[in-house]
């Protein structure tokens, strides 16, 4: 299961009624936050999400609205006695940028590390799961990701029989463990079926569509992307200042075939969202116009859920 939380849905500036674009994910006890503006704190604390046990931050691009809020973090962080490290990932310049807005949270008690994306995309893969980045068409260097959650596949008693493999050693290669005895070498492959189904977030705000995005949003069980404007009188703005149209996100969507798509980054002029989504879902049925602080867990399919 990934538990996913869409902390604010605001560009450009916090309003009363809505924070800034950030998303936090939670799998098997580790914590992801994607982005970090002004007022994310606010926005955990009206969920009743803790900020320490955050164990990455990963951020699209180095504009105020997406990472403004870090400071104030880093401190919470250490006012909470945290000690364990936090990796912060983000495209190149991070380490410098991070120091920068570390002159006002100079003394943590907790490492951090920041890992520099430099290519096109990258993969970074962590035990039971995987961040997959990659760029997007922003007026600076911006970042799309995907949380991927793998799935192995099921235990095959026949084959492991076949291989005449002892009982004692199934759990263990069921679990992904090469195993060497005075018979020979057990790999998980000799036991385990097809992978199955696993689960994919995809994440993307302050970009033009590009291939990219709906290459890596291909399929996604959640698809959150950036709808900064409702009014389809806004095309011509939206193309200059390199965003996007609700109607754009929901064409890709529909190309990329995932499951559902929630809007977020909406442009402050942008009052009621739910206006225009209407026409939206006559593009792609399954949109949502999201809110701050919706949530949603996603779980693997059915059939393979129940087994």
């Amino acid at each position: 299961m990934l538990d996913i939380c869409l902390l604010g849905t605001g560009g450009m500036m916090p309003l009363p009624y809505r924070w800034l674009t950030s998303l936090m994910a939670r799998y098997n006890g580790k914590s992801i936050l994607i982005d970090c503006g002004e007022g994310t704190q606010i926005a955990m604390k009206e969920k009743g999400w803790s900020p320490k046990p955050i164990d990455i931050i990963c951020f699209t691009h180095f504009h105020a609205d997406h990472i403004s809020g870090l400071p104030g973090m880093l401190l919470t962080m250490g006012n909470a006695e945290r000690t364990q490290p936090l990796l912060l990932i983000g495209p190149k310049g991070l380490t410098k940028v991070v120091a920068a807005l570390r002159v006002i949270a100079p003394e943590l008690p907790f490492p951090i590390e920041c890992l520099e994306l430099a290519e096109p995309e990258e993969t970074i893969s962590f035990e039971g799961f995987r961040i997959e980045a990659f760029r997007v068409r922003h007026n600076v260097v911006c970042y799309g990701y995907n949380i991927v959650v793998d799935r192995i596949g099921r235990f095959d008693v026949g084959q492991a029989q076949a291989h005449g493999i002892d009982r004692k050693y199934w759990n263990r290669l069921q679990k992904g463990e090469t195993i060497e005895t005075q018979e020979g070498v057990y790999t998980p492959d000799m036991v385990l079926g097809p992978p199955r189904k696993g689960i994919k977030l995809t994440y993307c705000t302050d970009t033009r569509p590009t291939d990219s995005i709906v290459r890596n949003a291909k399929e996604a069980d959640l698809f959150i992307c950036e709808g900064m404007y409702g009014e389809p009188e806004k095309q011509q703005k939206a193309k200059e200042y390199r965003h996007m149209t609700f109607y754009e996100a929901a064409r890709m969507a529909k190309e990329a075939q995932v499951k559902e798509m929630w809007l977020t980054h909406y442009s402050p002029s942008l009052v009621r969202a739910e206006d225009y989504m209407h026409d939206v879902r006559k593009i792609f049925p399954n949109s949502i116009a999201g809110k701050d602080g919706m949530s949603v867990d996603l779980l693997y399919t059915e059939d393979d859920a129940a087994r």
